[in-house]
């Protein structure tokens, strides 16, 4: 890795002081420079890039709207790309484009000539989707888009944990060969189309695998029901359970080596059914929790609000949201936001998803009896600066956290709740006291996932709902002028017309007003009736915003908005 060029920053980009700032904070990485630059409030990342693209005279290119995938691969050069922090992106003629943050390293230019042949010129780029797009283009390189080019040995030797151990084809009996083979494939197909979640299904008479890509089930296998007992036992021997206990639900992990610098993470969990043991994995995409808050989708004024709170001293701040809707990714945000050498943080979790360098994680253990309470007292025992709980369920748990909140802590957490004003009721309806609530919470995030349209075949909407219909659903008037609206299509680089997924937020503060509402223990109307005086945005009224800037299309609003 190149060493970190302060020169870059000497050009008028950052004064003396900021410039000392930096160097005391010993960044080692473009990528770290920017985030610290960004949380200090001198530039966002996208000014940041602009203000190197003017100084230094090189265009400015905005990779959201760059196919990662489209890459030639004779262009990928990975160890030069990890070297210098580029990345090639498109040949036009002679001339090869890199992508970069520090357009003053030349010796990039001249290996990457030196290597390809062709000319080299510079395109300013973010950090963080530099970082990402980085990631995105050697993940397939290393084997996850072309799984045709695996043979039964390369697919079989893939390793499982942290060494290498009887998990792996060698060890294995020969008849037990192909289920690893397949398995092992099944796996790398779920990395390369990008899915969440993989469901191994057992019936009578038939075996379904489905996986969850952008929120959405999609069936991708039937293997013979037959083979139900051997996928289950090789899952299984894959995530260290108990292979002869068939009777119980069981909870692992998988720890999945693709190459020598890449392993992806699955948590596990199998479920005694009637026809045997369903088994879903959960892909844990450690890359999601450094995203920045500036990629999740929060609109400015949402994302200052809650950039505010986590800045505050004491208080907590409540993620809100069905399973699957990013709370933990909007949480790791703001841990990572929060985490510096002088705060010490400390969290709980049930389960420990991703793990965070710099911050004390705690799984939670029942059987033990390590519940998010008992986790709750120590953590007050041990100096905090940041608790995060990661899921208050009882009453218990709430006056722990809350009293945390009220004696100079800032305190994390999330509700499985429908809506941000449903929430602080939530909490009443435990037994916390609303004073409590009302001294304690500070702000309050509602979220959903919607999926994204596929930026390459999305096509305007021909036939606009009619005015009538559009202010029922929750557009205002205003919005009604002028106004395009988008659906999807389909083609080869998306799945049904949608790539990806976008947040949708409600990001509500606790104002004089609203606590005057819980005081009394107000309900959810008058308070959700409080946040619309106040112009907070709700679900729908976010969602409807993302569809007008062509994000989303209002059948995906409303699927994931009604409720």
């Amino acid at each position: 890795m190149a060493a970190l060029d302060f020169r870059l920053f000497a050009t008028g980009i950052l004064d003396l002081h900021q410039q000392e700032e930096l160097k005391q904070k010993n960044v080692k990485t473009y990528i770290e420079a920017a985030q610290f630059i960004r949380e200090q409030g001198w530039y966002t990342e996208n000014e940041l890039a602009c203000e190197v693209s003017q100084r230094y005279h090189t265009p400015y290119f905005d990779l959201n709207y760059f196919d990662v995938s489209s890459i030639k691969e004779e262009l990928l050069k990975e160890k030069l790309s990890e070297k210098h922090q580029v990345l090639p992106l498109y040949l036009r003629g002679r001339t090869l484009f890199l992508a970069t943050v520090n357009p003053s390293n030349v010796s990039a230019q001249e290996d990457f000539q030196f290597s390809t042949g062709y000319n080299v010129e510079y395109l300013c780029v973010e950090a963080s989707k530099l970082h990402q797009a980085i990631e995105t283009a050697y993940a397939s390189e290393e084997g996850q888009l072309d799984l045709d080019d695996f043979d039964e040995q390369e697919l079989s030797g893939i390793e499982v944990g942290e060494d290498k151990t009887e998990d792996t084809a060698e060890t294995a009996s020969n008849d037990d060969a192909p289920i690893i083979v397949y398995i092992n494939k099944i796996l790398l197909d779920a990395i390369r189309r990008g899915a969440s979640d993989l469901h191994f299904e057992p019936y009578e008479k038939s075996y379904r695998i489905r996986f969850r890509i952008d929120g959405i089930l999609h069936e991708v296998a039937a293997p013979p029901a037959n083979l139900s007992t051997r996928l289950a036992a090789r899952l299984k021997v894959m995530s260290r359970l108990d292979i002869a206990e068939k009777r119980k639900p069981q909870d692992g992990r998988i720890k999945l080596k693709i190459s020598a610098n890449k392993s992806i993470d699955f948590r596990v969990s199998t479920l005694p059914t009637l026809w045997g043991e369903k088994i879903v994995m959960r892909i844990l995409d450690s890359s999601s929790a450094m995203l920045g808050i500036d990629v999740l989708g929060y609109e400015k004024e949402q994302k200052q609000l809650y950039l505010d709170a986590l800045n505050k001293p004491q208080g907590m701040i409540l993620v809100t949201g069905p399973t699957g809707s990013g709370k933990t990714v909007s949480l790791y945000t703001g841990l990572n936001i929060l985490n510096t050498p002088e705060r010490n943080i400390s969290t709980a979790e049930d389960p420990v998803e991703i793990n965070l360098d710099g911050i004390n994680q705690v799984q939670i253990s029942t059987k033990a009896g390590l519940t998010f309470a008992e986790a709750l007292r120590s953590f007050l025992r041990q100096d905090p600066d940041i608790v995060m709980v990661g899921e208050i369920r009882d009453l218990e748990t709430a006056e722990i956290a809350i009293k945390a909140a009220q004696t100079g802590h800032l305190v994390l957490s999330t509700l499985h709740t429908n809506s941000a004003a449903e929430t602080l009721t939530r909490l009443l309806n435990m037994g916390v006291p609303s004073f409590n609530i009302a001294s304690s919470v500070s702000l309050i995030i509602a979220q959903r996932l919607a999926r994204r349209l596929c930026k390459h075949c999305k096509s305007p909407l021909e036939t606009l709902p009619t005015d009538k219909e559009l202010v029922e659903f929750g557009f205002t008037t205003e919005q009604l002028s002028e106004l395009t609206l988008y659906e999807p299509v389909g083609c080869e680089l998306c799945s049904a017309g949608f790539k990806g997924r976008v947040g949708i937020y409600e990001v509500m503060p606790i104002s004089g007003d609203m606590a005057s509402i819980i005081m009394r223990e107000g309900n959810s109307l008058e308070i959700a009736a409080q946040a619309q005086k106040e112009q907070v945005p709700n679900l729908r009224q976010s969602g409807i915003r993302k569809a007008i800037a062509g994000l989303t299309s209002l059948g995906e609003v409303s699927r994931v908005t009604s409720y």
